[in-house]
């Protein structure tokens, strides 16, 4: 039981509190990681003498990746005995209680900086719904600011897991969503959003690549940017396989109609999963038509830099992620969501391009055909529109800026 006496007693190398930034960052996932890195940005900015400490879902990588120290939201430790991996699996809650309360000692402030936090996409109660309310009650209880900055919320399907995250919302001092459908949804279940605000995702804050990489887009001929996700269900569920494999065909019916059409095609993630998706499609199209894969183009990418360089070459975006869409209307490319929730739609809604959006399981291919021509013809109309609608958006993000340094640097 030493191990558990350290876990509870051990304490911090030095007393400077900390600034902590909360969510599933290092697990692959590029908008998480995105978020993760505007809200650094900013806070290096504004800030620059505050201890940051990243409670995230892989330490190692966002130490690694983002040179700021890290903690994991789950207690883990290698277990030496057979008896002490019984305990750790029978205690499970307790300990993770117990980790919780050794990291939130150390805090004087903790934000969730963006990310889809208040969803059960994949979750059952008693894992993610019940892990956010346990971080954020006890940090309430500790005397610890609590700031959710331009979060995603709903769907929350299941009951208990709403209840959950309803009272880990309740725990925050200062709330913002990143668009009006997540503070709908939230007023929907009866919660108090009357002094909440809706601002821009914050990693519109993130810089584009730089101009030289915008240059070398070849001229003369067209390129859609195809995101596809690997896409199993809201909870994955023993109707998975059919959904994905009914996504992928479609995707790939599509794909091809883009290549017999002439044009070129460049597949894009945005979570290291998935590239089974993009592995998929590729050999689906080649098995199909072998003649013109050439024209169909995938770069490995790992960041959401990554993710808008290859965009700036684009000529039109068809993504399913979230941050799929956020890059590419970042890089001001007419876009086509077919999302899985309303989160895509509402972003592209707010920048005139609400008809073209559809659900990721209802998917009409020849609708989609419809859209894409549609748009390739007016795409020089719309990238100006999205230009008017990101100066807005930059604005938003200046006034929560000023809120937000508010918050970190007064005490108390």
């Amino acid at each position: 039981m030493a191990a558990l006496a350290d876990l509870m007693w051990k304490r911090s190398s030095t007393d400077q509190k900390c600034v902590g930034l909360f969510g599933l960052f290092g697990v692959g996932n590029f908008g998480n990681d995105g978020s993760l890195e505007a809200a650094l940005r900013l806070l290096r900015r504004v800030a620059p003498h505050e201890r940051l400490l990243c409670i995230c879902g892989d330490p190692a990588v966002v130490e690694q990746a983002f040179g700021v120290e890290a903690v994991p939201i789950y207690y883990r430790r290698r277990h030496s005995t057979r008896v002490w991996k019984r305990v750790h699996k029978a205690a499970g809650k307790a300990i993770l209680c117990i980790h919780v309360m050794r990291q939130v000692r150390r805090l004087r402030v903790l934000i969730v900086p963006g990310t889809g936090l208040l969803d059960d996409f994949g979750a059952w109660p008693l894992s993610w719904p019940y892990d956010l309310l346990n971080w954020f009650l006890l940090a309430r209880l500790m005397r610890v600011k609590v700031i959710f900055a331009s979060i995603g919320a709903g769907p929350i399907r299941h009951p208990v897991s709403r209840w959950l995250m309803k009272s880990a919302a309740r725990s925050a001092h200062y709330r913002s969503y990143r668009d009006f459908v997540s503070k709908s949804f939230m007023e929907s279940i009866g919660f108090d959003t009357r002094n909440d605000g809706v601002y821009p995702d914050i990693a519109f804050g993130l810089p584009g690549p730089p101009s030289a990489v915008r240059e070398r887009r070849k001229e003369g001929s067209l390129t859609v940017g195809l995101g596809v996700m690997a896409y199993r269900g809201w909870r994955n569920s023993a109707r998975g396989a059919h959904i994905y494999n009914d996504y992928l065909k479609k995707i790939t019916d599509y794909a091809i109609w883009l290549l017999n059409d002439g044009h070129s095609v460049h597949i894009l993630m945005g979570e290291e999963s998935d590239s089974r998706a993009v592995h998929d499609l590729f050999q689906m199209v080649r098995g199909r038509l072998s003649e013109r894969a050439a024209a169909l183009a995938f770069t490995p990418a790992a960041t959401l830099q990554d993710v808008m360089e290859q965009m700036a070459l684009v000529d039109l975006v068809v993504a399913t992620r979230y941050h799929n869409v956020v890059c590419a209307l970042r890089m001001r490319k007419p876009t086509i969501s077919i999302g899985y929730a309303e989160k895509n739609d509402a972003l592209l809604t707010e920048v005139g391009l609400g008809h073209f959006c559809q659900h990721v399981e209802d998917l009409d291919v020849e609708l989609l055909k419809a859209q894409t021509m549609q748009l390739l013809a007016e795409r020089v109309a719309v990238s100006r529109r999205i230009c008017g609608v990101l100066e807005r958006f930059e604005g938003r993000l200046r006034e929560q800026e000023n809120i937000l340094t508010s918050l970190i640097c007064t005490t108390g």
